[in-house]
């Protein structure tokens, strides 16, 4: 039966569905408030995504990868990677705020480990099972619907008790109307399948009505759409791939960061009035190392930077605890030593999201000790 209902989702979805690229999971809450989670898988590089450029260390270890054009300058230490145009601007409005140096308590410097670790919000890989962000869930007011079911894979963060569900690629043909009406006529009368069904052409409409396209825009102009549905969900976590940059950094993350800033943009437009609203973290496993490698690209590393974007973000500032980069200040000799807990943003901002008491986020979300101090100060009431 379960496999059997799994199927009726995904072919709902199919008819109407279209490729999306890595996906999007969503879950409703009764709140006025939306709260968007981008996870960078492959560890994306903090150090020229915010460049440190006021470093006296730093024009040695990175000039290899900087271009001609300038960033945004921030502040006197911080300049913003140029592909960033639009979170420049936003930036400029007080809506764009950076934690930089931050990590989660992982250090091994595993893709799948490190994830995992900020996916569930333990200390250790897997040993904890379910997602920091299917727990938040769970504290909120209950919706009259918990989640949306989408498709059939939920990312870790979201995994656990409240069931939710995923937005995902389909291969199936698009369906005639008349086949659909006949599906619907079957299971009309069938008590188990017929509120499966109901609840699959739901979604299926929500999808077809928020976007049509496959580039990150797109991706931007869907989430907006689900998010401002009277009854839509009102938490998102979307998966971004392809930071891991040993090799040719220098055209790839330009373009990984010009994706990710054209997606926000299409995001803060298809959300509106609701963008007010809104708060989006954004963050990875892991940071690079220091120093360029022999291929123009950098190796797995430790202490990178995090972004809060949103009409509800109190941006327009840089947070930092800058340890430096000189060669004595590095951790293990070669990465940025972390100096926030990636936890302790995590479960402030939330909190301040959503009205919540932060010592009880920092404890209901993290096992990591320094998540009982969360951070104050970075979403607007």
């Amino acid at each position: 039966m379960i496999a059997r209902r799994q199927f009726l989702s995904t072919a709902a979805l199919g008819a109407g569905a279209f490729f999306i690229a890595p996906g999007i999971a969503l879950a409703t809450a009764a709140t006025d408030r939306r709260f968007v989670f981008i996870i960078q898988r492959g560890a994306a590089d903090g150090l020229d995504i915010l460049r440190p450029t006021g470093d006296p260390a730093f024009a040695g270890l990175r000039a290899a990868l900087i271009g001609e054009t300038a960033g945004a300058r921030l502040d006197p230490m911080f300049t913003l990677h140029p592909a960033l145009s639009e979170v420049a601007r936003m930036y400029g409005q007080g809506q764009a705020l950076f934690v930089h140096a931050v990590a989660s308590p992982y250090r091994d410097r595993s893709h799948f480990d490190g994830q995992n670790v900020l996916e569930t919000g333990g200390v250790q890989p897997y040993e904890v099972r379910d997602g920091w962000l299917n727990r938040l869930v769970g504290m909120l007011p209950r919706a009259s619907d918990e989640a949306i079911a989408i498709a059939a894979t939920v990312p870790t963060a979201l995994r656990g008790p409240v069931q939710v569900a995923s937005f995902a690629p389909s291969a199936l043909p698009h369906a005639t109307d008349d086949l659909m009406s006949r599906v619907t006529a079957l299971y009309g009368a069938d008590p188990q399948l017929h509120p499966v069904w109901a609840a699959a052409l739901e979604t299926r409409g929500l999808a077809a009505e928020a976007s049509a396209g496959q580039d990150p825009a797109s991706l931007g102009r869907l989430t907006a759409g689900f998010l401002t549905k009277p009854n839509g969900p009102r938490i998102a976590m979307l998966e971004t791939l392809g930071w891991d940059t040993h090799n040719a950094q220098k055209g790839r993350l330009a373009n990984q960061l010009k994706n990710l800033d054209a997606m926000l943009a299409a995001l803060r437009d298809g959300l509106g009035p609701v963008w007010a609203n809104t708060t989006v973290l954004v963050a990875t496993e892991f940071g690079r190392t220091a120093a360029v490698n022999g291929t123009g690209g950098t190796d797995h590393g430790t202490g990178s930077v995090a972004m809060l974007i949103g009409g509800a973000v109190k941006g327009g500032r840089v947070i930092s605890d800058w340890p430096g980069i000189a060669s004595g200040n590095l951790y293990q000799s070669r990465d940025l030593r972390p100096t926030t807990a990636l936890d302790s943003l995590i479960a402030g901002t939330v909190a301040e999201s959503f009205a919540l008491e932060l010592s009880r986020v920092g404890r209901g979300l993290f096992a990591h000790a320094t998540a009982d101090r969360p951070m104050s100060g970075l979403v607007r009431a």
